[in-house]
């Protein structure tokens, strides 16, 4: 794009020139692998035609499969990765509500012939699913602000309560072409959580961004996930609010791209990425945080000032990512530790399976159950392998399903009323670390890791023999 300059500002807060024909002359890029990496394949446009790995890790695990009975990019969830997905929209939802956000639902449809609403969507044209209903024309939501925006046109707000933040979650739809599609990193139909904040000013739109910003960077931290900033701003908007930029970027931690554009061509007068990189190289956004400078007007969105007058919001969009790239995003995580001959896991509190039994012999079996039921009474998610298979077969089974605690019991657990446990964090391939341990230490360390983070129980039967395989 022509005018367009970049920079990068180090976790110091100095910035640095960023020339797109030599990103190693930069040191904050030279030194920052993760930051390089996402700067060859946005800005260069150095792109890895390598499959995503997640795509087999997510069938294999059972998690998510293609559904060759509906469009393309709708996919079918299977109960764990149906609790997976859950979990992840728990967690997001928490953070709104630490916030002190409202919680709405809007429809999944809209009027095509109304005049705000077609103004906005016409930034997205050939992304719609378009529907014939009853000779009116309608559309499928590809984000969430139509509904939200025509209901804060109605709200009766104060300067008093601002900034108020409002919060859905829903499913959002958008036509993607057959190749854009890819696994759960770009879908036609996809899960995407919004949180809009409507400010007074600038000034309090500011501080919004950068609460939001430190929350989602949290948000993604609690998913085992690293990431890359950016900013893009038009250059005149960076300039007057240069320490706000370095600031943020500071406590942020991270080294962070600056994306200078010569003039504003969108709604938004600063927006940042959280971007991730995937096992093979590729780039894709999680989070964003925007300062919209049109939509209030657009809407008619206003509040009540102190001296009675009616005056526009500047809105703070911001989403920390759909579900599904998040979900994505765990997965080549994994993959990322598969490559570097790393034992693969997912954070405990998102396993499927937080700790599995299992019995060595058959006359094990009942102290197995008991234990598990005493752990999932307790809010773990514990199964028992009963299956008719050694017990060496059933250890490489639950290492195959990455199973963060294996627990095997035999004639001393019993007796003892202890349990031989693997934890899958401290091992590394080919060397498990084992411990034994009590049933109250066994529960008390799975508890200390799930502090702060959404549960729920398992949407599976407990014992292993009574659950069908969903593939072949």
């Amino acid at each position: 794009m022509v005018g367009v300059e970049y920079l990068v500002i180090d976790k110091s807060g100095r910035e640095h020139e960023l020339d797109l024909t030599d990103i190693d002359a930069c040191p904050p890029v030279a030194q920052d692998e993760l930051l390089r990496q996402f700067i060859l394949s946005e800005e260069v446009g150095r792109i890895p035609h390598e499959a995503p790995a997640h795509i087999k890790l997510m069938q294999r695990l059972e998690l998510v499969d293609y559904e060759p009975a509906s469009d393309v990019g709708h996919m079918r969830f299977y109960p764990k990765g149906a609790l997976m997905k859950d979990l992840i929209e728990d967690w997001v939802l928490n953070v709104a509500l630490s916030l002190g956000a409202m919680v709405i639902e809007t429809p999944t449809m809209y009027r095509a012939d109304e005049p705000d609403i077609r103004a906005q969507a016409e930034r997205f044209i050939e992304k719609d699913y378009k529907l014939d209903v009853d000779g009116k024309k309608l559309f499928l939501r590809f984000a969430g602000d139509f509904g939200l925006f025509r209901m804060m046109k109605n709200a009766r707000m104060n300067v008093r309560q601002l900034p108020v933040r409002v919060f859905e979650i829903a499913p959002s739809y958008r036509l993607e072409t057959r190749r854009e599609c890819v696994g759960l990193r770009r879908m036609r139909k996809f899960t995407m959580p919004d949180l809009h904040c409507f400010c007074k000013d600038l000034e309090q739109a500011k501080e919004e961004f950068r609460l939001l910003t430190l929350k989602y960077a949290e948000l993604l931290r609690g998913l085992g996930l690293d990431f890359v900033h950016a900013y893009r701003a038009e250059r005149a908007f960076y300039e007057e609010n240069r320490d706000f930029f370095v600031k943020v970027a500071v406590e942020l931690g991270k080294p962070t791209m600056v994306q200078l554009l010569p003039e504003r061509k969108h709604y938004w007068a600063l927006k940042n990425e959280f971007q991730y990189v995937d096992s093979v190289g590729k780039n894709f956004q999680l989070s964003t945080v925007q300062i919209d400078v049109e939509d209030s007007e657009r809407y008619g969105i206003t509040y009540t000032d102190v001296d009675g007058s009616e005056r526009g919001c500047v809105i703070v969009h911001s989403s920390p990512g759909s579900i599904e790239r998040l979900m994505c995003a765990v997965l080549e995580e994994a993959a990322k530790a598969i490559k570097a001959d790393r034992l693969a896991m997912v954070p405990t509190w998102l396993s499927p399976t937080q700790v599995r039994l299992i019995p060595i012999a058959d006359r094990h079996l009942e102290y197995a159950i008991k234990v598990a039921e005493e752990l999932v009474g307790a809010g773990i998610r514990a199964d028992v392998d009963d299956r008719k298979h050694t017990m060496d077969w059933k250890v490489r089974a639950a290492a195959m399903e990455w199973v963060p605690y294996v627990g095997v019991v035999g004639d001393r657990e019993v007796r003892e009323g202890r349990v031989m446990v693997t934890i899958r964090a401290k091992s590394e391939p080919n060397r498990p670390y084992k411990v034994s341990m009590t049933v109250q230490e066994l529960r008390d360390t799975v508890l200390k890791e799930l502090e702060g983070k959404p549960r729920r129980p398992s949407y599976l039967p407990m014992r292993l023999s009574m659950r069908p395989g969903f593939r072949s």
